[in-house]
């Protein structure tokens, strides 16, 4: 099994974090007692740059979910598109070859879902397996992967395609001055990207997939996720976070590692997902990596923002278009999201 293409998109509309600080204040200054404490959260975020599903002068008269879910469902048609045909153009792939989509997402939801107005619109065959994915956020992206793996296993001469749209700015909680939502406000931002995963009696080029594992840690629910009410989506980023990355991270890292006769140092690439700079200083003291390692990670942070499960996939993308490693080297592919559960994707170039 191999990854034999990525492509990311965004929407057209880019903005520095100092604009988009400008506009929070103007719409929450009021309500905020102390207006410098919003600018430090915004600072320790580590965002310069963030994508915007809309023109960022049309998120004041958004009045209901509803409407912002209708934002969501046209532009995650329209970046949406435009990854998977160049991850499958990249891949060598026609797109009626696709004998699987996984499409995932935690910011908006339609029904029939984005893969099925995709597959009508690209050309996908009419046997397609379509399996829209809904709730693991961050890890979304590469619990995807492992789905597609899994399902190029079992069909080896198949190709499978991982889609990942994710519009957090559509989820802003415009009455919630709380700390987790001023927070979000300034981390997330609005991405898609797509990986095309090949089968073994493909002829395809790309690091193969060794493994991949699941874990799900028990009693954790409350650490991270949505509270979803009539107002749409309101984040849960429980204080803890970090924690749980640090006390659990290594160990499961190491166990996954063992069962492929591999230690850490034998990872000469990781691809890690850009949850904040807590989360990923947390994990950088967890696996006890020098700064280095986790700079892909820190660059897409300050790009792009927290792009939820396509973080981990356009860090992919980066690598594998722009900064491959060397022959053999192993890549640990790992996100972190709600549950709380962890992700990881042993790859071999």
């Amino acid at each position: 099994m191999r990854i034999a293409g990525v492509a990311s998109a965004f929407p057209k509309h880019q903005y520095d974090q100092r604009v988009v600080l400008s506009a929070l204040q103007r719409h929450w200054g009021p309500k905020v007692d102390n207006p410098v404490f919003m600018e430090r959260l915004q600072a320790r975020v580590g965002v310069e740059k963030r994508h915007l599903a809309l023109p960022i002068e049309q998120y004041e008269g958004l009045t209901n979910w509803g409407e912002a879910n209708n934002h969501w469902i046209t532009v995650a048609r329209e970046i949406g598109e435009k990854a998977l045909c160049c991850a499958l153009s990249r891949a060598g792939v026609q797109p009626a070859e696709l004998g699987a989509l996984f499409f995932v997402s935690i910011t908006g939801i339609s029904c029939p879902s984005v893969d099925a107005w995709l597959a009508n619109r690209m050309g996908l065959s009419r046997n397609i397996k379509r399996v829209p994915i809904f709730g693991l956020g961050c890890f979304a992206g590469a619990a995807g992967i492992a789905r597609a793996a899994d399902y190029v296993r079992a069909y080896p001469k198949q190709v499978a395609a991982v889609l990942s749209v994710e519009l957090c700015s559509l989820t802003l909680q415009h009455g919630d001055i709380s700390v987790a939502n001023l927070i979000s406000s300034g981390l997330f931002g609005d991405g898609s990207a797509a990986v095309i995963v090949a089968g073994a009696e493909r002829n395809s080029e790309g690091p193969d997939i060794l493994d991949t594992r699941s874990v799900l840690y028990p009693n954790s629910e409350h650490v991270l996720g949505w509270d979803i009410s009539e107002k749409g989506f309101r984040i849960v980023l429980g204080r803890e976070l970090p924690e749980m990355v640090e006390r659990h991270l290594a160990a499961d890292v190491d166990a996954f590692l063992e069962d492929n006769g591999l230690v850490r140092g034998d990872i000469g690439n990781w691809i890690l997902h850009t949850g904040g700079p807590r989360v990923l200083e947390a994990t950088a003291t967890a696996l006890d990596l020098p700064e280095e390692a986790l700079g892909p990670s820190w660059d897409s942070l300050r790009t792009r923002g927290n792009l939820s499960s396509a973080s981990v996939l356009v860090i992919l993308e980066d690598v594998m278009n722009r900064n491959r490693p060397a022959p053999g080297t192993h890549t640990l592919l790992a996100a972190m999201g709600p549950g709380f559960s962890a992700e990881f994707v042993l790859l071999r170039w």
